[in-house]
């Protein structure tokens, strides 16, 4: 299939600030007030890569992006920091227009939906509910952007988990009470699921991919920001359009 335009939804993971931070590729405003709209940044998140490749910073991806693959493809990004399911809802998917056009889709959200669940360090019970819920919603968009365009391929990604298994989340851990990881568990494997039983839709398994790569990882293996340590780093971000291309040149449906 030849994609006539390439939408990016979702959060961060998908986005250009925090690559370009980590690799200084910034304007001063953006650096000191750290939101993209501050001014200036490179084009170094995961979507940005995937439509086309930095072949300086990246040599190793070169002629590997869409607008080679896919002569004349459009490119719109609606990705947001700290974006959830509902933002995607509510702000992101109406400026997808209704298509037949083939379309190539994106989305990494669920993250922020899962961390603002696991601060809160809820009761096993409650957690596992939220979990259901968190996946029914995001089974939910899914559909609405199926729907919005039927011909789209949708490479859907599982929520990483930057403490590596340990359950002491970056920035919310507790010396006295881990993280209850199994929401994400549950979330991710819902994920999977509909993955493969949904047409169109593939799975990028970013969870299993970034495993090793959080707060286990020496520095120079480390593929989130060491300043925003739930949010993907230059490489990070690498890897991420690694998985998609993956997934892309993986046979499926």
């Amino acid at each position: 299939m030849t994609f006539r335009e390439y939408v990016a939804l979702g959060d961060s993971f998908s986005g250009d600030l925090y690559p370009a931070l980590d690799a200084g590729a910034t304007a001063v405003a953006v650096a000191l007030e750290r939101t993209r709209r501050a001014g200036d940044l490179a084009p170094l998140g995961a979507a940005s890569l995937l439509y086309r490749n930095d072949d300086a910073r990246w040599p190793d991806f070169a002629g590997r992006d869409l607008a080679t693959a896919h002569p004349g493809v459009a490119f719109r990004s609606f990705v947001e920091d700290a974006a959830t399911i509902g933002d995607v809802f509510g702000e992101q998917l109406s400026g997808l227009d209704g298509s037949e056009a083939p379309t190539l889709v994106t989305l990494t959200v669920g993250a922020n939906d899962l961390m603002s669940l696991l601060v809160r360090r809820p009761p096993a019970d409650v957690a596992r509910q939220a979990a259901r819920d968190i996946a029914e919603a995001y089974e939910f968009l899914v559909d609405a952007i199926r729907r919005a365009r039927p011909a789209a391929t949708v490479l859907v990604a599982t929520v990483c988990d930057p403490s590596d298994g340990s359950a002491r989340m970056p920035g919310i851990e507790s010396p006295h009470k881990a993280v209850p990881l199994e929401a994400l568990t549950d979330v991710n494997a819902h994920i999977r699921t509909l993955a493969s039983g949904t047409p169109g839709v593939r799975l990028a398994d970013l969870h299993a991919r970034f495993l090793g790569h959080g707060t286990s990882a020496e520095t120079n293996d480390c593929w989130y920001w060491r300043r925003s340590p739930l949010d993907p780093n230059a490489r990070g971000a690498s890897e991420i359009r690694r998985a998609w291309l993956d997934a892309l040149e993986t046979p499926g449906r």
